[in-house]
């Protein structure tokens, strides 16, 4: 049994199988998921696990080199803003219904159990050399 890093089989896999330009959806309980994209729910009560924690999560596994929010999050969600603009210096936002529709570019969707507007974040993978 792995005794770090993420210990989820699923998303571990997942995340293995990324490679660069690949996008990363992690959206609160509320965003609508289309079919495509495979999906990794952590989703276990309201609030658990937090997106905070599953992006620093995810941020510690993947090398990321280009986010996007929806702009509506900076006046719906202050604290989720700045959390993400202090965790992806180059975020760009869009409308929440182009993120939406950016979702089914996806290759991979990771639900957390955060139940606040706007929780959401796409991330485009890099790589590390």
């Amino acid at each position: 049994m792995k005794k770090s890093g993420i210990l989820n089989r699923h998303l571990a896999g997942a995340l293995a199988e990324l490679g660069h330009g690949d996008g990363v959806l992690i959206c609160d309980v509320g965003m609508p998921i289309p079919p495509g994209p495979r999906v990794v729910d952590l989703a276990f009560r309201a609030g658990v696990p937090s997106f905070a924690q599953v992006l620093d999560g995810l941020l510690d596994e993947l090398v990321v080199e280009g986010a996007t929010a929806a702009e509506e999050i900076r006046e719906a969600n202050p604290e989720t803003a700045r959390l993400l603009t202090e965790r992806l210096p180059h975020l760009s936002h869009v409308p929440h219904d182009a993120l939406k529709a950016l979702t089914a570019e996806a290759r991979l969707v990771v639900r957390t159990g955060e139940a606040r507007p706007y929780a959401n974040v796409l991330l485009r993978c890099g790589v590390f050399f």
